[in-house]
């Protein structure tokens, strides 16, 4: 039979186990509302800088970056390509080891195309996003992000047309 000491061991490392994959959700969470949420000019990078490390590589369908300042550019250039986007992240599984962390989360990303027209036309896109976390002293930050297309529908805007998705 356990000791007392053993148990209360055991259940702190269940709370920490348990807050770890919580505060990794919310993270992603986070990254992917931050995707959508366009701030005053200027505040993009304080607002990634919470989200990822300074070193942090991003690899998708359409570029590939390394760093906050790298991406803020790659993420305000993509961003004016269309009038709105909408992420939506799920199922997150997060596989611990220590400071460090692995995720797979599901993603859903509606791009809406500028256009004067009553119903604006769109782009979906469905599929995976692989990646890894690193415990700093400020929290937890992602280090890598890797977006994967699963599927894709809707109208394509004229420079993505023969981009591998």
């Amino acid at each position: 039979m356990p000791s007392p000491h053993d148990e209360i061991a055991d259940l702190r490392e269940q709370v920490r186990v348990l807050s770890d994959h919580a505060e990794l959700r919310e993270l992603f969470d986070r990254y992917v509302c931050a995707l959508d949420t366009g701030g005053p000019p200027g505040r993009d990078r304080e607002r990634f800088a919470s989200l990822f490390t300074e070193d942090v590589t991003f690899a998708f369908p359409i570029g590939v970056c390394t760093g906050v300042e790298a991406f803020t550019a790659f993420q305000r250039e993509a961003g004016e390509r269309w009038a709105r986007t909408h992420h939506v992240s799920a199922g997150h599984r997060i596989e611990l080891d220590g400071d460090r962390a692995a995720l797979r989360v599901q993603q859903i990303t509606t791009h809406v195309h500028h256009t004067t027209d009553a119903a604006p036309a769109h782009f979906d896109v469905g599929g995976y996003a692989e990646a890894r976390a690193v415990r700093t002293g400020a929290g937890w930050r992602l280090s890598h992000v890797a977006f994967h297309v699963v599927w894709d529908s809707g109208v394509r805007l004229p420079e993505l047309t023969g981009v591998q998705l």
